[in-house]
């Protein structure tokens, strides 16, 4: 029997540099990176889809295009006259990255618009995923109607999976951010938070306060990644630390997160072992920022 992973956000078009100081097009975005590297590394018995809201205009054309060509399944995908796709482009400093945007007409702030529409797509969902700047693009009442929606593909038995991916620039404040995470994370399954962020935004002290906070809302599993630091796992079994080796030639940081949650994912919902599972993110994450951009060809060979 198929099983269906369903990747919820925005993708937005890519300019990154290159080696040659140029910029290149391409496409991503935080659960697109991860449904992007998920359909590499998830065996052929799961289908990989995508929901959001693109435009009607050439470059929403090429960017379902784009992940039909990738494998992921865009029947999800809502097509609206009104409106575009957003840009974003990445710059770079010793391998660190900053993003400049431009969003505020993209169509995927009206992905939870037809919330029936929701409903209907996570009814197949085996896994649901989504993020914090899925819930971020939303308009309120489109947000609380959307974790509803998860919610009720929850009661029927999906696995819902959040990564917080914190982004104060998208919120009105950082207490309205911090609220609105943590209604999502009572919706969810698994979190994926990265502790560099938490303890910013939430003043957690150690990654374990962060799982403990995850655990709280209702989270049977978190996973709290911490750069080339050891993993933190805690669950109704315990907690599980995970060493992970270190990257020595850091290229660009971009969707190292996204990448490692696919790694992990496609191993642990396929029934690999807690540790094994999150040793096959942290490999894919690790080729990944060893190049350039969010979706790196290669990876797909990593675990």
């Amino acid at each position: 029997m198929t099983k269906r992973f369903v990747a919820i956000g925005e993708c937005m078009v890519e300019m990154a540099p290159t080696a040659e100081g140029t910029y290149s097009m391409g496409f991503a975005g935080d659960t697109l990176n991860t449904a992007w590297y998920a359909r590499r590394m998830f065996p052929s018995k799961w289908d990989v889809s995508y929901l959001t809201a693109v435009g009607t205009d050439a470059v929403s054309d090429r960017m379902v295009a784009f992940m039909q060509d990738s494998g992921i399944t865009t029947d999800p995908i809502q097509r609206r006259t009104d409106k575009t796709v957003g840009l974003y482009m990445i710059q770079l400093t010793n391998g660190e990255r900053s993003f400049a945007y431009w969003r505020s007409d993209s169509a995927a702030r009206c992905l939870a618009a037809d919330i029936a529409h929701v409903d209907k797509v996570l009814a197949s969902a085996h896994v649901v995923y989504f993020s914090g700047i899925t819930i971020a693009v939303l308009p309120e009442a489109d947000r609380t109607a959307f974790l509803a929606a998860v919610g009720r593909a929850r009661a029927k038995g999906a696995s819902v999976v959040f990564d917080p991916n914190l982004r104060p620039r998208l919120w009105p404040d950082v207490a309205t951010m911090c609220v609105a995470i943590m209604d999502a994370a009572a919706v969810c399954d698994i979190a994926l938070p990265s502790y560099e962020d938490e303890a910013s935004y939430f003043g957690d002290k150690t990654p374990d306060d962060t799982a403990e906070r995850y655990r709280k809302a209702g989270c049977s599993l978190v996973v709290v990644k911490n750069g080339p630091e050891e993993v933190v796992c805690v669950s109704g079994e315990g907690r599980t630390v995970v060493p992970v080796q270190p990257v020595t030639n850091v290229v660009d940081t971009t969707a190292a997160g996204d990448s490692f949650n696919a790694g992990f994912l496609a191993a642990y919902c396929d029934g690999v072992a807690l540790e094994q599972a999150v040793q096959a993110g942290a490999r894919l994450a690790g080729t990944v920022i060893g190049a350039r951009g969010a979706l790196v060809d290669r990876a797909e060979t990593a675990a």
